[in-house]
């Protein structure tokens, strides 16, 4: 008898996760044009706050579901434009995504300090996400990702007592 690939008795073929670099550059990027521009706007008014919070939710949907993901979606649309190719490497994407989604709660935090009147915490909270993106930019040091696999090492050590 012949087992089949699509069998459920066999197992199936382990895939290596894939994460494209390309992409990451240009939602860094993207992160710190939009924070920089939502401070500047917010020392004027409550739009560069609310702006804050458009980001940080998308930042949240991308790491919650990377298929809904606005900033790949705006990776798709003008990467090519710009003269971005991709750069596909053998790197499990969960890393990246959980450091998406602290930036993402950082910039919500911002923005929701912003408009309740709290300016100079929300001014805060967007530097430190300019500053961990621009880290990641310019030493490839990404904290966010470094924070999840502190997360899983204490999950571990946890969980196997």
């Amino acid at each position: 008898m012949t087992v089949l690939p699509s069998s459920p008795s066999s197992p199936a073929p382990k895939v290596a996760a894939r994460t494209d670099l390309s992409t990451l550059r240009f939602n860094q990027w993207t992160v710190v044009g939009v924070t920089l521009l939502g401070l500047v706007l917010g020392a004027f008014s409550g739009l560069g706050f609310m702006l804050l919070l458009a980001l940080g939710a998308a930042m949240l949907l991308g790491a919650m579901r990377p298929d809904l993901s606005p900033l790949r979606a705006a990776y798709r649309m003008l990467g090519s434009a710009l003269g971005l190719k991709p750069d596909v490497v053998d790197e499990d994407p969960r890393a990246h995504h959980f450091a998406q989604g602290v930036g993402g709660v950082f910039l919500l935090a911002a923005g929701l300090s912003g408009l309740l009147g709290l300016t100079v915490p929300g001014t805060v909270l967007g530097l430190m996400v300019i500053a961990l993106a621009a880290l990641n930019l310019s030493q490839k040091i990404c904290v966010g990702c470094l924070m999840y696999f502190q997360y899983r090492r204490l999950r571990y050590a946890v969980l196997s007592r």
